[in-house]
C-alpha cells in the first residue's frame, strides 16, 4: 500500500470517528433532557432552580409554594406531589 493511500484512509477513518462521536453525544444530551421536567408550585423560598416571572435568577423564590417558581424533577415525579404542576399557574391566567 502506498504512503498516500495510508494517509487518505487515516483521514477518512478520523472523519468517520468524529462524526459518530458527535451523533452519540447529541443523542445522550437529548436523553438527559427528557429525563427531567419542570415542577411548579412546590419549591421552598430561595430554592427554585431557575428564574421566575418576577425574579431573574435561581434561588430567588420569595415564598414557599410560589406558583411561578419551579425545580427540575425526574419525569413523572411532579404529578405525584400534592401541589405540583407541570405548568406555571401564572401562565394559565
Amino acid at each position: 500500500m502506498k504512503k498516500m493511500d495510508k494517509i487518505i484512509i487515516s483521514a477518512i477513518t478520523a472523519v468517520f470517528t468524529v462524526t459518530v462521536s458527535g451523533v452519540i453525544a447529541a443523542e445522550k444530551g437529548s436523553a438527559t433532557e427528557q429525563k427531567n421536567e419542570k415542577c411548579y408550585g412546590i419549591v421552598k423560598a430561595g430554592s427554585n432552580d431557575c428564574a421566575t416571572a418576577t425574579q431573574s435568577c435561581a434561588g430567588s423564590a420569595t415564598k414557599d409554594s410560589q406558583s411561578d417558581a419551579f425545580i427540575f424533577l425526574p419525569k413523572g415525579a411532579c404529578e405525584k406531589i400534592v401541589g405540583g404542576s407541570l405548568s406555571s399557574k401564572e401562565a394559565m391566567k
